[in-house]
């Protein structure tokens, strides 16, 4: 498949495709090796064809199919230094690493990649744009508050995956302990309805063609809800953008270049 496609997106696990004529990757291995391999097969992808898995951060969510994608079956892993320290915490064993400096661009192939930085709870989280056929597209999700950084690196993309976690009113209503509020509504959690629909009217551009909102939270929000907030948002600008929500239980909408 030449594109990019979700095969997960959420708390329990996330992972992302992307192919082009020479080159296929994973952003991120968040669900089981086993689980990975079927999404894949899904989109008539088979896993001896990806070249690489490009790391955002090492949550669990986010490595936890290394266990066999990098460490059985030898895929190399792209991360920054700090974020493969945290790898080889987590599992006692080394990969094979290929390391990034964030906010520098590196290539892969036919992939121009820039690693930025973004805020969340770990060692040096990253948010990617990549450039590829004359495309620019951004993936940036787990981030507590969008910074003039992020806006800036997500100016004038192709395609966004973006998060929009929850629904604020929702996380202060929901049952689960004070602690887990503070976290996910703190500036190194997760990115609510609002704030998503405000990054994006500030960053769409005549060129923005499909956007996902990614990473929603089964409790404090639902996809009809991300919708309907951010829309709102954006039609009180003007702006009218074609979306929809990367699931957490299936393989999302795929884009085709």
């Amino acid at each position: 498949m030449i594109g990019f496609c979700p095969l997960a997106s959420g708390s329990k696990g996330n992972c992302i495709y992307l192919g082009t004529p020479n080159t296929k990757v994973l952003i991120d291995a968040g669900l089981s090796g086993k689980a990975i391999i079927a999404k894949l097969s899904e989109i008539g992808v088979d896993i001896a064809e990806i070249d690489a898995i490009l790391i955002t951060h090492e949550h669990t969510d986010h490595i936890q199919g290394l266990k066999v994608l990098a460490y059985k079956l030898g895929i190399p892993v792209f991360a920054n230094s700090e974020t493969a320290k945290g790898i080889v915490e987590c599992f006692r064993d080394c990969p094979k690493f290929k390391i990034f400096s964030t906010g520098e661009t590196f290539e892969f192939s036919d992939l121009e990649i820039h690693p930025f930085s973004i805020q969340h709870d770990t060692v040096d989280p990253v948010a990617f744009t990549i450039r590829t056929q004359g495309i620019k597209l951004g993936f940036c999700t787990d981030l507590g508050f969008v910074t003039t950084l992020v806006r800036n690196h997500l100016q004038g993309c192709d395609y966004l995956y973006v998060e929009a976690n929850h629904q604020i009113s929702m996380v202060h209503a929901c049952s689960r302990p004070m602690v887990y509020k503070q976290r996910v509504l703190g500036r190194s959690g997760h990115l609510s309805n609002e704030a998503c629909g405000q990054l994006l009217s500030q960053v769409a551009n005549p060129k923005l063609k499909h956007v996902h909102l990614a990473h929603l939270s089964s409790e404090c929000n639902t996809p009809e809800t991300a919708l309907s907030v951010i829309q709102d948002i954006l039609q009180q600008q003007g702006i009218s953008l074609n979306m929809c929500t990367a699931p957490q239980d299936k393989v999302g909408k795929a884009v085709h270049f």
